[in-house]
C-alpha cells in the first residue's frame, strides 16, 4: 500500500491501492497522522507502487508512478475511501526524453503556437490596418518592440509553469488573500470575454465577407463552429496543436501573397521598423493600441499552463533544457506572428499610401476597420484580395476562440480549482461574448460593432497590469522560483518593459476617458460629476496596482526540482508545517482538460 501525502493542514493520508498483485484495493483508510517529510512514506514516486499502466515491477523510480494525485494548490474538497482524485485517468501525456538532444525541441513544440494567436488575432488585424491607412509603415518599430517585449513576458509564463508545475492562476491563489484572489478572478474572467468579442465580430465579418451572410447571424454561427472545432480534443492535444499551427501559417500565406501584390517600398518599410519617430498626438495614441493589443493577460494564464501538458524530466538540466527550448519554439511562433503583423501595416500602407484611390477609398482609408478593409482591397487589388482577406480573418478568429476557451478553463481552475467541460466553458464564455456582440450588430450595423472591438482592446489593456505584475513578483521570488529565479539583468529588464506597458496602458485609458468625456454631450455639470467618479476609479486602479507591486510574497512553493532542497518546507513561515508538494507529479489535472479520453474508476476493476 503505497501513501500520498496531502498538505499539513488536512493532517491525513489518502491511501491509494495500487494495481500490483497481492496489494489490497483501495478503500482502505488509515488513522489520520501528519505528514512527516522525513518518514519512509512521505510519497515520493520511487515509494509509490506501479501505475495503472501495468508496470509492476518497483525496482527504480523510472518504473513507478502515483495512480492518482491529489488537486495542486490545496483543494478543501472532501474524498472519501477509494474515491479517484481526478476523473481522467488515462492521460496521454507528452514524455520528454532524459537525453540531451535537438530532437527534443519538437516535443515541445505546440504551446507557442497557441500563445501566438493572441498576437494575430481579429483586434490586432483592425490596429494593424488603422496603423497603416494613416501612418503608412511609421509604426512598424512599434510592432518590433511589442513583440520582443512579448517574447520576454511569454517566456517567463513558460519558466513559472516548468519550474513549478503550477500555473500563474494556481499561485495566485496560493498567495493572494479571498478577497484579493476573487477580484483577480473576476478581472481575469472580464479579459477572456473581451478578447472574446473582437474574435466573435471578426469571425462573423470573414462570413459576410465569404458568404455574404449577415453580420448578426454571423455572431450566431461562430459559437457553433467554435464547438465544432472542440470536438477535436478527442484527438489529443498534438492534434490541436497541429490544427493552430496550421492556421497560423495559413493567415502568414495570405497576407505574404498579398504583400506580393500590393507591393509596399521596401526601403520605406526598413526604415518603419528601425526608425522610432512619432508624428503628432493620433500617431501616439495609436502606438499605445499598438503595444495594448500585443501583450494580453490571459496570455500569462494560458502560457503558464500549457508547458505542464509535457513531463518533463525533473533533473536541474532538464529544467533548463524546457526553458530554453520553450524559449525557442516561442521565439519562433512569435516570430511568424510578428510578420504577419509587419504583413497587415504594410498592406494597408501600400493600397492607402495609392495615388490612385478614388473619393470612396480615400474615406475608407480615413477610418479603416475589419469590415471595410475587405471593400479596399477589392477595389485596389481585386476581389481575390478580398477573399484572401477574408480567409485569414476567418482562421485567426477560430483559432483564437480555442484559445480563448482553453485560457478560461486554466483561469477557472487555478483560482476557484473548479473546473468545466470545455464545451460547458466555452457556451458560458461564447454567451457572454456574443450577447453584446449580437445586441449591437443589430441595432449599430458593421460600424458599431467595429467600435465594440476598440472597448474590448481599452478593457483588456486594463486588466494587464493584474496578470503581469503577479507574474513578475512571483518568477522574480527565490521563495517560489529556488534556484531558477530571474538574473538580476532580467529582473530588472522586466520590470522595466512591465513598468513602460503598464504605464502607455493607463496613460491610454485616461486619455481615452478625456476624450469619451468631453465628446458624451453631457451638460458641464454632468461632465464634471462624471470626471470626479471616473478620475476616483482611476485612482482605485492605480493604488490597486501598487498594492500588487509592493505586497511582499508570503508563500514559498516547492520547485518540481528534486533538488532545490532549500525550499522542501513550504508554507507562509517556517514554523507553519511542512506542506507535502506534488509538484514534481506529472500533471493530470492539466493534460485532462486537453486530452479528454477518459476512463471511469471502475474499469481499474
Amino acid at each position: 500500500m503505497a501513501a500520498v501525502c496531502t498538505p499539513a493542514r488536512t493532517q491525513t493520508f489518502i491511501w491509494v491501492a495500487s494495481v500490483v498483485p497481492g496489494l489490497p484495493h483501495s478503500g482502505e483508510s488509515l488513522a489520520a497522522r501528519p505528514c512527516d517529510p522525513g518518514s519512509s512514506s512521505f510519497g515520493h514516486p520511487e515509494q509509490l507502487g506501479s501505475d495503472f499502466l501495468g508496470e509492476s515491477d518497483m525496482s527504480g523510480p523510472s518504473q513507478s508512478q502515483p495512480q492518482f494525485m491529489t488537486s495542486v494548490g490545496g483543494s478543501n474538497r472532501s474524498n472519501g475511501p477509494g474515491t479517484p482524485l481526478i476523473e481522467s485517468i488515462d492521460v496521454d501525456q507528452i514524455v520528454i526524453p532524459e537525453k540531451n538532444s535537438w530532437k527534443n525541441l519538437f516535443s515541445y513544440t505546440g504551446p507557442g503556437f497557441l500563445v501566438s494567436i493572441a498576437y494575430i488575432d481579429p483586434g490586432n488585424f483592425e490596429t494593424d490596418l488603422q496603423a497603416g491607412a494613416q501612418y503608412k509603415y511609421e509604426l512598424l518599430w512599434i510592432i518590433l518592440v511589442a513583440s520582443c517585449a512579448a517574447l520576454i513576458i511569454q517566456s517567463l509564463a513558460a519558466r513559472l509553469g516548468v519550474v513549478t508545475g503550477k500555473h500563474l492562476a494556481e499561485h495566485c491563489r496560493a498567495e493572494y488573500p479571498k478577497v484579493t484572489n476573487f477580484v483577480l478572478w473576476i478581472l481575469a474572467e472580464l479579459a477572456v470575454v473581451a478578447c472574446d468579442i473582437p474574435e466573435v465580430i471578426g469571425t462573423a465579418f470573414a462570413l459576410n465577407m465569404l458568404f455574404r451572410i449577415p453580420v448578426w447571424c454571423g455572431v450566431l454561427i461562430t459559437g457553433l463552429s467554435t464547438l465544432m472545432l472542440l470536438l477535436l480534443q478527442q484527438y489529443g492535444v498534438r492534434k490541436l496543436e497541429f490544427l493552430i499551427a496550421f492556421l497560423v501559417f495559413l493567415i502568414a500565406t495570405c497576407f505574404l501573397v498579398e504583400l506580393g501584390y500590393s507591393k509596399p517600398n521596401a526601403s520605406e518599410v526598413v526604415r518603419g521598423l528601425f526608425v522610432p519617430e512619432l508624428k503628432g498626438n493620433g500617431a501616439t495614441g495609436l502606438a499605445i493600441s499598438l503595444l495594448g493589443a500585443m501583450v494580453m493577460p490571459h496570455n500569462l494564464f494560458l502560457h503558464s499552463a500549457l508547458v505542464l501538458s509535457r513531463k518533463v524530466p525533473r533533473s536541474v538540466h532538464g529544467i533548463k533544457e524546457a526553458c530554453r527550448f520553450y524559449t525557442i519554439e516561442s521565439a519562433f511562433a512569435l516570430t511568424v506572428a510578428f510578420l504577419i503583423n509587419i504583413s497587415i501595416i504594410s498592406v494597408s500602407g501600400a493600397v492607402c499610401g495609392s495615388g490612385h484611390l478614388n473619393p470612396e477609398d480615400q474615406v475608407n482609408c480615413s477610418d479603416l476597420d475589419l469590415n471595410k478593409a475587405s471593400f479596399l482591397l477589392k477595389n485596389v487589388l481585386g476581389n481575390w484580395s478580398s477573399k484572401l482577406f477574408a480567409v485569414a480573418l476567418l482562421a485567426s478568429g477560430q483559432s483564437s476562440t480555442i484559445t480563448g476557451t482553453y485560457a478560461g478553463q486554466y483561469v477557472m481552475q487555478g483560482f476557484l480549482d473548479l473546473r468545466m467541460k470545455p464545451w460547458i466553458r466555452n457556451f458560458v464564455t461564447r454567451s457572454l461574448a456574443i450577447l453584446p456582440s449580437l445586441i449591437v450588430s443589430i441595432i449599430g450595423g458593421s460600424s458599431a460593432a467595429g467600435q465594440l472591438i476598440i472597448i474590448a482592446s481599452m478593457i483588456l489593456s486594463f486588466e494587464l497590469p493584474f496578470a503581469l505584475v503577479p507574474l513578475l513578483k512571483f518568477t522574480s521570488s527565490k521563495t517560489k522560483m529556488g534556484q531558477h529565479t530571474n538574473s538580476i539583468f532580467t529582473s530588472v529588464l522586466t520590470w522595466v518593459i512591465g513598468s513602460f506597458i503598464v504605464v502607455i496602458n493607463t496613460y491610454f485609458l485616461i486619455t481615452s476617458f478625456v476624450k469619451l468625456l468631453l465628446h458624451s454631450g453631457l451638460s458641464t455639470v454632468s461632465q464634471v460629476f462624471s470626471g470626479i467618479f471616473g478620475f476616483l476609479g482611476m485612482l482605485i486602479y492605480i493604488v490597486a496596482i501598487l498594492y500588487l507591486v509592493f505586497r511582499r510574497n508570503r508563500k514559498s512553493t516547492q520547485p518540481l526540482l528534486e533538488s532545490d532542497a532549500e525550499l522542501a518546507v513550504s508554507g507562509s513561515s517556517a514554523g507553519a508545517g511542512a506542506e507535502c508538494s506534488l509538484g514534481h507529479l506529472p500533471r493530470e489535472d492539466i493534460s485532462s482538460m486537453q486530452l479528454p479520453q477518459q476512463r471511469s474508476a471502475s474499469d481499474l476493476d
